[in-house]
């Protein structure tokens, strides 16, 4: 039986973490200057922010309960960086706040008159009033998964046997399967509030599984820059091996075709109809420098790291896949741009801009200030408990299957 104490997180994250809080603090100063000028502009790039960090946050609630369900030693090793990204949500929802507080100031449908057809439709539903109070909701009910999950496993930690420790595992894995379908609607519920309902006339049925594919492509690329860079540090070094990294390049790989296959169908499906209403959203996205970026998106988002990591021995190599996790984590953000930056904005009363107007230095400053802070928030819950989970029943043999060949 394995102990605890000789799985800590390496101390180099200390010297991390507090870099990441300095950069965080500088640029959360520029972000309140720039913001102080153009409220509008700060919230929408701070919406960008939120919603990318934020997604790594929730997209990890959901990997700890999607490794519950298919076991399988990636979800052992990535255990307990995933429930670290989870323990973020407090911080998260500190993010949330000014958005919260300036739902007037970034929302176009806050300026819609009463007659407007969406008004009329969806009444009560589209108020501010009614908005904050959902969001409130969707973080309790997330801060209750992670609550539970969270308790479960560190109690697993404290078992005095493996048939104890069996036990907390079987719970936290019958939870898992009714609340991934819970998660999965609060995850479409609230990017429709937050991201979709941007653009007020506009709206899509897949928008949801859009967030939950790419938000839990971009955990995994999270946790596998982070593998790599303990994969050659005690106490990771005796534990992480090839076929732990093989694994995780194959469901970022999954999860990189995912995304583009439910991006293809949300524009066939509406190419197809053809409704004025739903095509609108696409015909500004396909002019001038937001072309270009769907292009991008396409080529790099999708091809690219589709090619590369069909490759058996790419993924095997720690250092390269932590690369195009990397290069993976950016083409994320800059999906959520193409997704947030043309939509209508209050100040030009509804009408999207081209790339060139719409782009802003807070869109580079606001999410270098949330990923400080949560970066910060992140290796300070990382080193809360041991690095991996000792006292799982299947802790020895997930060592065994990542040194196999």
């Amino acid at each position: 039986m394995a102990e605890a104490s000789n799985y800590q997180a390496p101390a180099g994250f200390d010297g991390i973490r507090n870099m990441a809080l300095g950069v965080g603090g500088v640029f959360f100063i520029l972000w309140l200057v720039g913001t102080y000028f153009n409220v509008e502009q700060g919230l929408r790039s701070w919406l960008l922010g939120f919603i990318f960090w934020g997604g790594i946050t929730i997209g990890s609630l959901g990997i700890i309960m999607l490794q519950y369900l298919t076991g399988g030693a990636w979800g052992v090793v990535i255990r307990r960086i995933v429930e670290a990204g989870s323990r973020t949500l407090p911080v998260v929802f500190i993010f949330f706040l000014p958005l919260l507080f300036g739902v007037t100031h970034l929302y176009e449908w806050t300026h819609l008159p009463p007659d407007d057809i969406t008004m009329i439709q969806r009444g009560w539903y589209q108020t501010p009033q009614s908005w904050i109070l959902r969001s409130v909701v969707y973080f309790v009910l997330f801060a209750v998964m992670t609550y539970l999950l969270n308790k479960w496993s560190a109690n697993q930690d404290k078992s005095a046997d493996y048939e104890e420790s069996a036990r907390w595992l079987g719970k936290a894995t019958a939870f898992s399967g009714p609340a991934l379908v819970i998660y999965a609607l609060l995850v479409t519920f609230a990017t429709v509030d937050w991201v979709m309902s941007l653009d007020p006339h506009w709206f899509s049925t897949i928008w949801g599984l859009l967030f939950v594919a790419g938000w839990a492509l971009a955990t995994f690329s999270f946790a596998v820059i982070l593998l790599a860079y303990m994969s050659d540090k005690e106490p990771m070094q005796s534990v992480i091996g090839k076929r732990h990294f093989h694994d995780l390049g194959k469901l970022m790989l999954a999860l990189t075709m995912v995304w583009a296959y439910f991006n293809f169908s949300q524009f066939l499906i509406i190419y197809s109809g053809n409704i004025p209403e739903e095509t609108v959203w696409y015909i500004l996205r396909m002019k001038g420098g937001w072309g270009w970026m769907g292009v991008i998106l396409i080529l790099f988002h999708f091809a690219f790291p589709f090619l590369i990591l069909l490759q058996q021995d790419f993924k095997r190599k720690a250092k390269l896949l932590a690369s195009m996790a990397g290069f993976i984590l950016v083409m994320r953000l800059i999906d959520m741009y193409f997704l947030i930056g043309p939509t209508p904005r209050i100040e030009t009363h509804g009408k999207g801009l081209e790339l060139g107007l719409s782009f802003s230095w807070l869109d580079i400053v606001a999410p270098l200030a949330i990923g400080g802070f949560w970066l910060a928030a992140f290796f300070y819950q990382l080193k809360k408990r041991a690095i991996v989970p000792v006292m799982d029943p299947f802790f020895e043999n997930a060592i065994h299957h990542g040194k196999g060949h």
